[in-house]
């Protein structure tokens, strides 16, 4: 179903990691994560791991609004995060977007592949 309200202000990173860091760089991500989903603003962030390019990452991030983003992102401690993860990069690109609508699977729904097919 689809949200009735405007969504979350949504920030996905591109991240390349330098070859044979990857471990190393999911490890020290997990560890200074908190510095990121402390902030009140913070909705939550995810890791993951491109199949289809080598040592390439997507992190993504919601937050209340775009005006708390920014606030997070000039502070000392969302430097200090950076640099703890800037030893892996080898490049990347930041995109930020409004989460326009929210899909949801809800509840009830078919338990095997055969079940939904048959809804159609």
């Amino acid at each position: 179903m689809a949200a009735a309200t405007a969504g979350p202000f949504r920030v996905m990173l591109r991240m390349q990691v330098k070859p044979g860091l990857e471990q190393e760089f999911e490890q020290v991500w997990q560890a200074v994560g908190d510095s990121v989903t402390s902030h009140p603003a913070n909705l939550g962030q995810w890791l993951s791991r491109s199949l289809d390019e080598e040592g390439v990452y997507y992190i993504v991030s919601d937050w209340v609004d775009e005006a708390r983003f920014r606030e997070f992102e000039t502070s000392r401690r969302h430097v200090e995060h950076r640099e703890r993860l800037h030893p892996y990069r080898s490049g990347g690109a930041m995109t930020t977007m409004s989460v326009v609508a929210h899909l949801t699977s809800g509840p009830g729904g078919p338990a095997t592949h055969e079940e939904w097919e048959a809804r159609r």
